[in-house]
């Protein structure tokens, strides 16, 4: 087992080199694809994959503008439907066929696309808080602040920046948490001065694309005949109580998973989330 996962790159539909990481590739059962959230990369999965890859083989990636993936030019393609284009596209290289995939908010979304465009393919799901409609209240939220942040100088205001973005949703972390939290979602540029690792342009793409195109309850209808748990941050905007009972009306065996102390997105490290995580993977072969 390679604790560090392998890193690489590979080809976009459009030509883009799209990174990711390679962890525990000779275990057996279905393989894990990890998918982030809006701003943030596949170094938020670093800690569960290297959990996971004793058992199975993770593979973590970075959506096109983030992390160490290329940018695109065109902000229009800051889109669902491209990143799970990209995501196949990854797949076919590695050559998976089958695969369980763990979301992040925005790569939750992603997961019942993929559901739905190549369903045979998905074998369970894993949501991170998020469903098929988003909480208007966070949706202002994230709108206001995505690809909008002051430059910061140094790690410690990148510290500071990462707690007034988070902190409301993250309460109780340790100093040591925020530090790991602001390396995943920053990174030093050739001054050695850290940056947002996302392109700015996200920011425009959430604001003027508008409205997911088509219903996303026919998204989530997709996830009917497969196992999917539903990590809930229970302080979340995003994620509201009247959406999940609208869920679980829909897939009445929805596992339903509430983490408490956190609101949007739990970071994946808690208890509740951990051992749900490893519960479903006893369930999906």
């Amino acid at each position: 087992m390679n604790m560090a996962g392998n890193a690489s790159f590979f080809e976009s539909q459009d030509g883009l080199k799209l990174y990711y990481r390679d962890f525990g590739a000779d275990n057996a059962g279905t393989p894990v694809i990890c998918l982030p959230g809006l701003t943030r990369n596949s170094r938020d999965f670093e800690d569960l994959a290297n959990h996971l890859s004793d058992r199975r083989r993770v593979i973590t990636c970075d959506f096109r503008g983030r992390g160490y993936s290329e940018y695109d030019e065109k902000w229009e393609n800051y889109h669902p439907l491209t990143y799970v284009q990209d995501t196949w596209t990854l797949l076919d290289h590695l050559g998976i066929e089958k695969i369980i995939v763990v979301g992040t908010s925005l790569g939750g979304l992603c997961a019942t696309v993929m559901a739905k465009t190549q369903g045979e393919r998905v074998a369970g799901v894993v949501m991170n808080d998020i469903g098929p409609e988003i909480n208007p209240a966070g949706i202002e939220r994230i709108q206001a602040y995505t690809g909008r942040v002051e430059p910061v100088g140094s790690w410690e205001e990148a510290i500071a920046q990462s707690q007034e973005i988070y902190g409301h949703w993250l309460p109780g972390l340790s100093d040591e948490q925020w530090a790991a939290l602001a390396r995943r979602g920053y990174r030093e540029n050739e001054n050695g001065v850290p940056r947002l690792d996302m392109d700015a342009n996200i920011g425009e793409a959430v604001r003027k694309i508008g409205a997911q195109k088509g219903d996303p309850w026919a998204l989530f209808d997709s996830l009917t005949d497969k196992p999917v748990t539903l990590l809930w941050g229970v302080m979340s905007d995003i994620l509201t109580k009247d959406i999940i009972d609208k869920m679980t009306a829909r897939k009445p065996d929805l596992n339903v998973v509430a983490v408490p102390n956190r609101g949007h997105v739990p970071l994946l490290d808690e208890p509740e989330c951990i051992a749900a995580i490893d519960a479903f993977l006893e369930e999906v072969a």
